[in-house]
């Protein structure tokens, strides 16, 4: 191949190497799965939609206080007249014309009426409904938070229980590994009928296969549906190939915070309690607006109205006014009321019960959260404890197993005796490995409850 070639074919490599079909796979530890999937998230991306709505509603009612115009414009028919007031359609004189209802035919009517006026006073409306606006972004604020704590309490749980099925699954398949080559040696005896193994103490090591085999297909699956949820909360997609950097489930440092303290800060921090105070504040504000709303308008401004007919006379008198031609401006002073007071008093009620339901609310959350947070901090603590027994139960039982397998080997074990040695170790190594995951989970948990967003 030419210089020139060789150039061409590696500048092309370079270019697909560069394309996503060609990327090889992502690997992330579990930080980065977290920030990744509150990047990626649609449902924040919904909910901080929903804040700017509610930022909009703000500026709705604050835009109340400014100028505001109503006008009116038509293009219509009117009588057509010809000459003056007086008789005989002189322009002036002492008798009135007494021909009003002589048809005359038709003209056309050009009437524009207008009024631009800006509330001065409005008893406390636009300032109440105001206040409510602001506590319903803080609500909707909240949502945002509360979605990024299940964000990345879905994440934590998701990854996890990926370190947990993968590291359930190479063990599993080293044991198969191992009673495999036991239950070979066991039919190879009862073969050459050395008389060292039964055929009782075969079927034990075969059906210890059985089980293990079983778990290992389970094992498969939740690794998959894990690193497939993955996948899909950080946004990289189902078919994106994905790996993980720890190389084991260990389990995480537990809480270095008193129960006390996390209870406090759960009633502080976490999103719910904020929305409540937001949501008592709104309340608070929709009562006041409510109770306003039976009061008027004080209001400033100019109004309007002209009108053109061009097939009548005008009349330059100020004492007569012709409906169809003429105009005036003039600034005003006004006072607006529109209140309907039984439906104005039902909805002071309707307000007022509705802050009384969520001070109860309230009241509930205070004993509730609490509770929540000790139900948590107990089972962390107690799966922390049990994580530490079962890891030293699981060494043993390993030991348990290289033991019986030299013994078998060498003709001084029974096959039944090494079965229950395989099981024992695979039931304490899986169950450790289950709850290291639950612990993690738990102390996610308690992140999530105290009001962290990572």
């Amino acid at each position: 191949m030419k210089p020139h070639n060789n150039k061409l074919a590696l500048a092309l490599l370079a270019a697909g190497m560069l394309l996503p079909g060609y990327a090889g796979a992502q690997t992330i530890n579990l930080q980065q799965a977290v920030e990744m999937s509150l990047s990626a998230d649609p449902r924040i991306k919904e909910r901080e939609h929903l804040v700017d709505a509610a930022r909009g509603l703000l500026a709705e009612v604050k835009g109340n206080e400014g100028w505001r115009i109503s006008a009116n414009a038509f293009i219509g028919l009117a009588p057509a007249v010809d000459g003056g007031f007086y008789q005989g359609g002189a322009y002036n004189g002492t008798k009135p014309r007494r021909d009003g209802d002589d048809w005359n035919g038709l003209s056309d009517w050009t009437h524009i009426e207008f009024a631009l006026i800006k509330p001065l006073y409005t008893f406390g409306k636009v300032e109440a409904y105001g206040k409510a606006a602001e506590g319903n972004i803080d609500i909707k604020r909240g949502d945002v938070r509360q979605t990024q704590a299940e964000t990345a309490f879905d994440t934590k749980r998701a990854y996890y229980g990926y370190l947990t099925a993968r590291d359930i699954r190479l063990f599993l398949e080293d044991m198969q590994s191992r009673l495999e080559s036991s239950i070979s040696r066991a039919e190879r005896a009862l073969k050459e009928e050395t008389g060292e193994v039964t055929q009782a103490e075969l079927f034990s090591l075969q059906a210890t296969k059985g089980v293990i085999g079983k778990y290992v297909h389970q094992a498969r699956a939740v690794e998959k549906i894990s690193l497939d949820g993955l996948r899909v909360l950080t946004g990289l997609g189902l078919k994106a190939p994905l790996t993980v950097a720890d190389e084991s489930l260990q389990p995480v440092p537990f809480p270095s915070a008193e129960l006390a303290d996390l209870q406090g800060r759960a009633l502080t921090d976490r999103p719910e309690m904020q929305q409540l105070e937001a949501g008592l504040k709104a309340r608070r504000a929709l009562v006041a607006a409510k109770k306003a709303d039976i009061m008027p308008d004080v209001y400033a401004g100019v109004v309007g109205s002209y009108s053109y007919a061009s097939r009548r006379d005008q009349l330059d008198n100020p004492h007569v006014v012709d409906p169809f031609n003429g105009g005036g401006l003039t600034p005003v002073v006004g006072v607006k009321w529109d209140a309907v007071f039984g439906v104005a008093s039902a909805r002071v009620t309707q307000a007022q019960a509705e802050l009384e339901a969520l001070n109860q609310k309230k009241q509930f959350a205070l004993m509730g959260i609490p509770f929540e947070v000790s139900e948590a901090y107990a089972n962390a603590r107690a799966n922390f404890d049990s994580q530490k027994d079962l890891a030293e139960g699981a060494a043993s039982a390993r030991r348990w197993v290289i033991a019986s397998m030299a013994d078998f080997a060498a003709g001084l074990e029974k096959g039944d005796k090494l079965a229950e040695a395989i099981k024992s170790y695979v039931l304490a190594q899986t169950e450790y490995l289950r709850t290291v995951n639950d612990y993690n989970v738990n102390v996610a948990q308690i992140s999530k409850l105290t009001g962290e967003q990572k």
